[in-house]
């Protein structure tokens, strides 16, 4: 999408707000206007009244009251200027966070979380400092045209000499686009590698630890921020190179300017009132060549992020990034609603047909995988590690793309996985819970109304309830990041609760049990199942649930090895066997 069309979108979202602001920041543009002429007439009737008298005391407090007028509007633009820029990056942020979401969740951001982080940061910032120049563009230019008309009436000759800097700057920075857009494009890239390093060495501090690569990993992130370093020199050089340029273009024609007009003053051509307005306005114009020459080339720069960020929305037509969609930044903020369950919900059998799925940077995965899940029973998924059980969960329920193959819930096809298998039809446990720096009642309701499900049955069904009592502040303690104050075990029975009190048709389970103890265990799948009714999908290798199960899923190299009951498959099956006794774990 063309980078002036997404601004145009950007702009169009506040409409109202954005004309305000423009309103407002013109008038401070062209609120200069006024002091000039009054200097013209000051200046113009001094030598003729030979002093101070009271035509010149008005034309001074016109000119306070003016300065006084223009720091009121100056306040109020300040003001409307940084609500309308919350819009701008709010609306960018809620278009990527909500890409990010619709995407498939092993796969939700095709960077690292700090490099995302830095695209939804600085290129969000600078589109959004683009669309807050455009106003200053406007402004400048209505007072550039109207200053440019009043001074032609004094001196055509001197007055056109204004635009000379002004092409010389738009032709310049027409030259050095690309190179600039190259640089800052390197420069972006750089310092997202540096940021994406960090993040990963603070989520993976015991690891660097263990390994004893604390002096590796430094001295890559000091490779990194060489390299960052090198191409952001490159980026401010070439940036403060044209600032410069600008600057010194404008200052010469400013000069010559001074020039022509001194002579014209010694000619009697221009009188002393019309020699300050000119010099008055000068500046003014003289500053706007000035930034028109920095627009243009952050208008490049621009381009850059908006392309590192249609590049985060990963497929999604380019202008979904600037859809207009409902922010709630004022009012009531509408109350999440949690979908009922209803008879449409219903499962009664999950058929999976010949699913395949490989990864793009390995080849691996699961190719021809298919099964039946009835309602009411227990299946299983087992297999040695590395066999594609956790692949097989994941591109079921939409976490990765299936590259081939039919899911269908009740003999309907089931078109977009991600979006369908989620409650009240499908709830899912990771093999590893992901819990959030908040109370533990928030990350079992993560959002849903208390008094709208039955937490004490879930957490019963967890086996939650003798460490509820234990923990400091009961299910209001703070579990902190990634749940670090819980045992495994316990992390793990929180996401266990979470499923169970979502009451969903189908609970998927990756590994669920793996941090229990063995009567924790027995004791969670005894009370399961004591509830009656549900249907599981779950991935296991342990005995006791291997011995529940009423169907048995074998994989083996990212293919179905074979399928059946436990005893079927330990009478028949090598794989089954060695599994059983514990040979091919590893």
């Amino acid at each position: 999408m063309k980078t002036y069309r997404s601004m145009w979108r950007m702009i169009s979202y506040r409409p109202g707000l954005y004309i305000v602001n423009a309103l407002l920041w013109s008038l401070i543009h062209l609120s200069p206007l006024i002091p000039g002429l009054i200097a013209q007439q000051f200046f113009n009737r001094l030598p003729q009244v030979g002093g101070l008298n009271a035509e010149l005391w008005r034309l001074i407090m016109l000119l306070v009251v003016t300065a006084l007028g223009r720091v009121v509007i100056i306040f109020s633009g300040g003001w409307i200027d940084s609500t309308h820029r919350f819009n701008m990056r709010a609306l960018l942020r809620r278009n990527l966070l909500a890409r990010i979401l619709e995407r498939p969740g092993a796969r939700a951001v095709p960077y690292s979380p700090g490099e995302a982080i830095s695209r939804m940061r600085d290129d969000v910032m600078h589109a959004e400092d683009a669309i807050s120049w455009t106003l200053d563009m406007i402004g400048n230019t209505l007072f550039a045209i109207v200053a440019i008309i009043i001074l032609l009436r004094i001196s055509v000759t001197i007055t056109l000499l204004v635009f000379v800097p002004l092409v010389c700057i738009v032709a310049l920075v027409q030259l050095m686009s690309k190179r600039l857009e190259s640089y800052r494009k390197a420069s972006s890239q750089a310092t997202s590698r540096v940021t994406s390093a960090i993040g990963e060495m603070f989520t993976t501090v015991q690891a660097i630890q263990v390994a004893g690569a604390e002096n590796n990993v430094i001295s890559n992130l000091h490779t990194l921020n060489e390299q960052r370093r090198v191409t952001a020199v490159k980026d401010q050089f070439m940036e403060q190179l044209l600032n410069s340029t600008f600057g010194n273009t404008v200052g010469l024609g400013t000069g010559l300017i001074l020039i022509l007009a001194a002579q014209s003053v010694r000619t009697h051509q221009l009188g002393l009132g019309d020699l300050a307005l000119f010099i008055y306005y000068l500046g003014f114009v003289a500053d706007y060549t000035q930034f028109f020459g920095m627009f243009l080339a952050h208008y490049t720069q621009t381009k850059v992020a908006f392309a590192r960020m249609e590049t985060l929305m990963q497929g999604a037509p380019p202008e979904q990034l600037v859809a207009h969609r409902p922010l709630y930044l004022t009012g009531t903020i509408p109350a999440l609603t949690s979908p009922v369950k209803s008879a449409v919900h219903e499962l009664k059998l999950l058929a999976v047909t010949a699913l395949s799925y490989r990864y793009p940077d390995t080849g691996r995965g699961i190719a021809d995988i298919s099964l039946r899940v009835p309602r009411g029973s227990l299946t299983v998924i087992t297999g040695r590690i590395g066999s594609g059980k956790t692949t097989l969960l994941q591109v079921l329920l939409g976490l990765l793309p299936k590259d081939t193959g039919e899911i269908r819930w009740n003999g309907e096809l089931v078109e977009e996985a991600a979006s369908f298998f989620v409650p009240p039809r499908t709830a899912y446990t990771a093999q590893i819970p992901r819990l959030f720096s908040v109370s533990l009642k928030e990350n079992i309701l993560l959002g849903l109304p208390e008094d709208a499900v039955d937490l004490p049955s879930a957490l019963h069904a967890a086996v939650m309830e003798q460490d509820i009592t234990q923990l400091e502040n009961s299910l209001e303690t703070l579990v902190g990041s990634r749940g670090v104050k819980l045992s495994g075990g316990q992390a793990q029975r929180t996401a266990a609760a979470r499923m169970f009190v979502r009451d969903a048709e189908l609970f998927v389970f990756d590994d669920l049990s793996s941090a229990l103890d063995v009567e924790t265990e027995q004791q969670l799948w005894e009370r399961l199942f004591h509830r009656g009714g549900h249907t599981c999908l779950v991935v296991s290798h342990r005995r006791a649930v291997l011995q529940r199960a009423d169907h048995i899923i074998l994989l083996k190299e990212g293919r179905l090895e074979a399928e059946g009951t436990l005893e079927t498959l330990l009478q028949n099956v090598p794989e089954m066997q060695r599994l059983w006794h514990g040979e091919a774990l590893s």
